[in-house]
């Protein structure tokens, strides 16, 4: 199930190039370090009781440690995407100058910046290798996400001593999030994950992932955001569909719709079961309703949006970031789009909102594209899109995931002849070739044969060689 830190795939090439000695390969200590360092920024990217959180000292590290190795393959493509990131930064500290609080607006601003920065050192470390790395990213990310369920789940039944005051939230999950509504977005990616990995596995091996979507789905359940429950949805739902598309064969396809009536059985049991508990049952029951008394009225949510909108259009340089909440509103925007807007002006919205769109534009062309990579691309880019179409919903604008996905996305898209297997057209429902001669049984037997002839390739990106 995944890959650890120090079992990652290592990067031909450059400084980072494995140390070959009596014919075997070894990787060297700084490369090890290097991907242990990613493992363990993902990793604790669950643990958010302050800022800045412990993740982003140490991505600070990595911005520094991974393109000094030479671990990162920039492409220009990147760069475009950042020189967007760039004209938020730049709308953002115009709109500063606007704000009764420049301090705290300038702040804002350079936070946000620094997390496009990281998501560039990301997505630069994905394209390098991009199979290899995603999965240590996911791994990580998967492992976050368990811990912060389980706090959740065992902080919500209180079943340690001060768990429930430190892992819970007006009566919510939190886990080990200050939100609930960040808590139960995060656990989506990893969801995602333990699925493709059910979907994926043999039947021997098809009992800790389901265990693992267990955990994640209650503790995602007793998070008790509409929000989560809908990016959850979302995404699934565009995974599955992208997934039955690109499957190489039909056997696979019907797999995954027997998955699909699996676990649509299994929420509806994990609900009645929850449900048995009166705290869960009258949690649920309000949640679950589509009107909230914060939503209505000119200061609920919806009211919030249309004075947003007004002073979008009053106020083209923007107002500054937190100005809205201080001076014009009782909360936030909760839409993140009106909120770039509003912090970072019509330079920064609208710059915001095409790297948006074309991150899922062109992420959804890069889909269909078949390689070893490919199952992996799949579950980062629907998860990526069902969080920022949340986005409409709530302010997503620092949340840590979502660059993350962002940098996973444009990894991908711009990785190139990173890997071969990639350049090949993905098997559609109408098109579907048994690959005999690609199975990993035939692979591993011609791999055998080639180290006991002592033949090597020359090719530094065959991704069929040893």
């Amino acid at each position: 199930m995944g890959v650890t830190a120090a079992s990652a795939w290592e990067t031909r090439g450059g400084p980072m190039a494995p140390v070959r000695r009596g014919g075997s390969t070894r990787r060297s200590f700084v490369h090890g370090f290097a991907l242990l360092a990613v493992w363990l920024t993902i990793a604790s990217s669950a643990i958010v009781f302050t800022e800045p959180a412990p993740a982003d000292v140490l991505m600070l590290g990595l911005i520094a440690l991974l393109p000094v190795i030479g671990l990162v393959a920039l492409r220009p493509a990147l760069l475009q995407m950042f020189a967007l990131w760039l004209l938020v930064a730049a709308g953002g500290l115009i709109a500063s100058a606007q704000s009764p609080d420049v301090p705290h607006a300038a702040t804002h601003t350079t936070v946000t910046l620094f997390l496009s920065l990281g998501a560039l050192v990301i997505a630069a470390f994905v394209a390098r290798r991009p199979h290899g790395h995603t999965q240590l990213i996911l791994n990580a990310l998967l492992w976050a996400a368990s811990f912060a369920a389980a706090a959740g789940i065992v902080g919500y039944f209180d079943a340690v001593p001060g768990a429930f005051e430190l892992f819970t939230r007006f009566g919510r999950a939190t886990g080990t999030f200050k939100d609930p509504n960040v808590y139960g977005p995060f656990l989506v990616p990893a969801l995602l994950t333990t699925i493709h990995l059910l979907w994926s596995a043999p039947p021997r091996r098809m009992l800790v992932p389901l265990a693992m979507i267990c955990l994640l789905a209650f503790g995602l359940l007793l998070g008790f955001s509409r929000g989560a429950w809908v990016n959850a949805a979302m995404a699934i739902g565009v995974w599955g569909t992208l997934a039955f598309i690109t499957a190489r064969t039909n056997r696979m396809r019907l797999k995954l719709i027997l998955l699909a009536l699996v676990a649509a059985a299994g929420t509806l049991a994990m609900l009645a079961t929850a449900l048995q508990f009166d705290a869960v049952g009258r949690m649920f029951s309000e949640r679950a309703a589509l009107d909230q008394s914060y939503d209505l009225g000119p200061e609920g949510r919806f009211g919030g949006h249309e004075k947003a909108k007004r002073l979008i259009l009053e106020h083209p340089p923007g107002i500054g970031a937190g100005v809205f909440t201080v001076v014009y509103h009782t909360e936030d925007v909760h839409n993140v789009f009106l909120s770039m807007f509003l912090n970072a002006g019509w330079l920064g919205g609208f710059s915001y909102a095409m790297l948006v769109v074309a991150t899922l534009v062109i992420g959804l062309r890069h889909a269909v594209r078949a390689g070893a990579a490919q199952p992996l691309y799949l579950v980062a880019y629907a998860a990526f899109l069902a969080v920022a179409l949340q986005g409409w919903t709530i302010d997503t604008d620092h949340w840590r995931h979502f660059f993350l996905l962002l940098g996973i996305v444009w990894g991908h898209v711009t990785a190139g002849g990173a890997e071969r297997e990639m350049q090949r057209p993905a098997a559609t429902v109408c098109a579907v070739r048994p690959a005999i001669s690609t199975t990993p049984a035939r692979r591993a037997t011609s791999r055998s044969r080639r180290r006991r002839r002592g033949w090597s390739c020359p090719s530094s990106s065959c991704a069929s060689c040893p």
